[in-house]
């Protein structure tokens, strides 16, 4: 099941959600465009990239 970013509001352009695959990894897409696909990303991998998105290096 896809959970939306509790960040992406009514009012807000970045919508973003995630689901953990059978497989155990961490899938991520764009709510607006779900037909696009989605990121796949291991869970040491999701890690590493949320906390690069919390430090703001990723701009």
């Amino acid at each position: 099941m896809w959970k939306k970013s509790s960040y992406s509001g009514a009012q807000q352009g970045d919508c973003l959600e995630v689901q953990t695959t059978e497989e155990g990894l961490v899938a991520a897409r764009d709510s607006k465009f779900p037909q696009l696909g989605a990121f796949t990303f291991s869970p040491d991998e999701w890690t590493a990239f949320v906390a690069e998105v919390k430090s703001g290096r990723l701009g």
